[in-house]
């Protein structure tokens, strides 16, 4: 739809206006005519199209000027241009008013049009290259056939002597940075010069200065003409560095709301970096515009701009620009996205304690099966804590021209808190977090208790990046829950619509306590696996049936328990068998959410055995290391190692999750992580983490 705007004329005086392409202008020939006329005639430049609008009709006007028309509030004149004026006021168009049977006007208004070209431009068809004047660019919608641009929080950092991220300051060091930012492109095309009066200004809302940052690129003074010269003689190499001769100036954002763009005249284009500041969040969408318009000031006031307009000039001089033409872009602030365990594994990361040198040499061993890398965080950075699952959480961002992983830092701040911002923090490797201000941080903060689905699809509802799982309390009980800045994060990122499951029941409380999701190799289906008390004790009970009820558990544990625990006296174990049917109804609580919300069936679900027992808070802690919370590399799974009771000198449980398993494709390890983390009330999944390469699915093709 053209954009319009109403010029009014005046008789006997010449009306300058700067008409930019694709408006129209309107102007009311009826109200500009002097006392006594009763028609009027018209004469224009070739270059401007005339039509005369009457009672909702329009005629086109010849440019001879020899037609006349009856004067009529009804009537007013329409204006177009296809093309920019080679010269300022150079195209015209004259209105000669006349009395009924006059040949003489009475008197002529005059309308002087100087017309540009401005077009302020994206990558709004998100290919990757700023396309021109995209009539959808102002807005911003989701799909494969959706438009609008996507801009990336620039939160690595690509210069290694920073301490924050490159969004913290308003200075771009390296050309990397640059690299992480999207384009923006200024387009104008008009004469030499404008008319006094006019001037064009680039600027953002108040509401978005901590969201958006950009940034222009100036040729420094006096160096143009050495450029124009420096491909004779200096390699290439040297001359198209990008900030050879150049300095990129932060003209948006934060403080600064706007920014008068210098017009040069001619064909150019003035190319600007645009930079997210914020991630989106609690009140906060991701949608950020940008804008440029014409200006246009009262030249008799003799004051030239209230932009740069001395302060002591006098309150009636301070008379406001007017907007005459606005182009506007919008970006979406692309979100962070977490990555399930179905995805490939790029690098797996471990801390080095003093009592675990045998579960890091599991963990190796199990890394060299896979085609990804260990990167063991050692005792100088790990202060003594081993929980780097519940220290961060992997995701990355990403738009057309660019993405990199980013990693979420958790709110726990254990002895791992400088860990994410030394050791991970990097050129094409960014950081976010969310500290509480108010609340307190619980377990249920760590990220253990934050894990991802596969893709989905739920009622004909697809989630083609999974949905985010976190553990929660139980409706109405008041018990733990995950920090609101954190939950809100999430939430407002779109595109994995969190689900909260009831995790308070046990005592760290996080959900890969009970879930996971496996692989099956060569599809892209995938099965979950959960905790189950009732399948360990009917896999017991079929023990004891065989015979096998002297069978013994945690063999050649020795510091385990100082009581011989077989089959026979779990079963009996009465007060165990209660408190594990109460742990069995929590676990079908969150099968219930995960089927309706996952949309999944019985056949999409494994059970794998696993016991509880109740501690002083009446919550549950694993009886024997919990083999849900496994590490997943592709097909590779390093299970915590169960020391389940010894049938033919063979672990039962082992052999029951091997023949679950294994005929999917998936290759059981079981990692012995008994007196290095299951002591702890961890197991293999709490100890690592993963990072896993992104998914091929655009994030903005689906429609959340």
């Amino acid at each position: 739809m053209l954009r319009e705007r109403t010029v009014r004329l005046q008789y006997g005086s010449r009306v300058e206006a700067v008409y930019v392409l694709g408006t129209q202008l309107w102007t009311d020939v009826y109200s500009a005519a002097p006392a006594g006329a009763q028609t009027f005639g018209l004469k224009h430049s070739e270059r401007v199209r005339v039509e005369v609008v009457r009672d909702g009709q329009a005629e086109e006007v010849a440019t001879n000027g020899k037609q006349r028309w009856p004067l009529s509030p009804s009537t007013t004149l329409r204006l177009t241009m296809s093309q920019a004026s080679p010269e300022a006021s150079s195209d015209k168009v004259t209105v000669s008013y006349y009395e009924e049977e006059g040949i003489t006007p009475v008197d002529q208004a005059g309308l002087f049009l100087t017309a540009i070209e401005i077009s302020l431009d994206v990558d709004a068809d998100r290919d990757g290259v700023v396309e021109k004047n995209n009539p959808r660019k102002a807005s911003w919608t989701w799909g494969p056939e959706g438009q609008g641009a996507i801009l990336l929080v620039n939160c690595d950092r690509d210069t290694p002597w920073l301490p924050q991220e490159d969004c913290s300051d308003e200075k771009v060091y390296s050309k990397e940075d640059l690299k992480d930012m999207s384009q923006m492109i200024l387009r104008t095309k008009g004469p030499e010069h404008l008319p006094a009066g006019y001037e064009i200004v680039l600027y953002i809302s108040m509401s978005d200065s901590d969201k958006v940052g950009v940034f222009c690129v100036e040729t420094l003074q006096g160096i143009k003409k050495l450029l124009l010269e420096l491909p004779r003689v200096l390699p290439p190499c040297v001359w198209q560095y990008p900030f050879f001769g150049q300095r990129y100036v932060h003209i948006l954002g934060r403080r600064k709301l706007y920014h008068v763009v210098k017009y040069s005249g001619g064909s150019e284009e003035l190319l600007f970096f645009v930079e997210g500041l914020r991630f989106p969040d609690e009140g906060f969408a991701g949608l950020v515009s940008i804008h440029v318009s014409l200006l246009e000031y009262m030249a008799e006031t003799g004051v030239k701009s209230t932009l740069t307009r001395p302060p002591d000039l006098s309150h009636a001089q301070e008379i406001p620009l007017t907007p005459v033409f606005t182009d506007t872009v919008t970006f979406r602030i692309a979100p962070w996205i977490m990555t399930p365990n179905i995805l490939p594994p790029v690098s797996v990361f471990v801390c080095c304690m003093k009592d675990n040198y045998l579960f890091l040499k599991e963990v190796k061993n199990l890394v060299e099966k896979t085609n990804c890398e260990l990167k063991v965080c050692f005792q100088y950075m790990n202060r003594g804590d081993r929980w780097i699952q519940d220290e961060i959480e992997f995701g990355y961002i990403e738009a057309p021209h660019k993405g990199f992983p980013v990693v979420l830092d958790s709110p726990r701040d254990g002895n791992l808190k400088d860990f994410p911002v030394k050791q991970l923090l990097g050129p094409d490797f960014g950081y976010v977090t969310r500290e509480p201000l108010f609340e307190t941080v619980t377990s249920l903060d760590s990220f253990g208790n934050l894990e991802v689905s596969p893709p989905v699809t739920v009622d004909g509802k697809t989630y083609p990046l999974g949905r985010i799982l976190i553990g929660s309390s139980f409706p109405l009980s008041g018990g733990r829950r995950m920090t609101r800045v954190v939950r809100d994060f999430l939430q407002a990122q779109q595109v994995q619509v969190p689900v909260e499951l009831y995790s308070d029941w046990l005592t760290v409380g996080h959900v890969d306590e009970f879930v996971t999701f496996v692989p099956i190799p060569g599809t892209k289906k995938f099965r979950m696996l959960m905790a189950s008390t009732s399948a360990c004790y009917k896999l017991f009970r079929e023990k004891q049936k065989e015979g096998h009820g002297e069978a013994i558990m945690f063999k050649g544990l020795g510091g385990m328990s100082s009581k011989r625990i077989t089959i026979n006296k779990i079963l009996s174990n009465e007060s165990l068998v209660q408190e594990n049917q109460y742990f069995q109804r929590c676990l079908d609580w969150n099968r219930d959410i995960l089927k309706k919300e996952l949309g999944l069936t019985e056949q999409d679900i494994i059970d794998l055995p696993a016991l509880f027992k109740m501690d002083k808070n009446h919550q549950a802690r694993a009886f024997f290391p919990n083999m849900v919370n496994m590490i997943v590399l592709d097909k590779d799974l390093g299970i915590p190692k169960p020391f389940g009771p010894q049938v033919e000198e063979v672990c039962c449980l082992e052999t029951h999750v091997r023949c679950l398993l294994e005929p999917l494709g998936l290759c059981c390890t079981f990692v012995d992580d008994i007196s290095a983390y299951h002591k702890f009330l961890g197991e293999v999944h709490c100890g690592t983490n993963v990072r896993r390469k992104p998914f091929a699915f655009k994030w903005w093709h689906m429609e959340p």
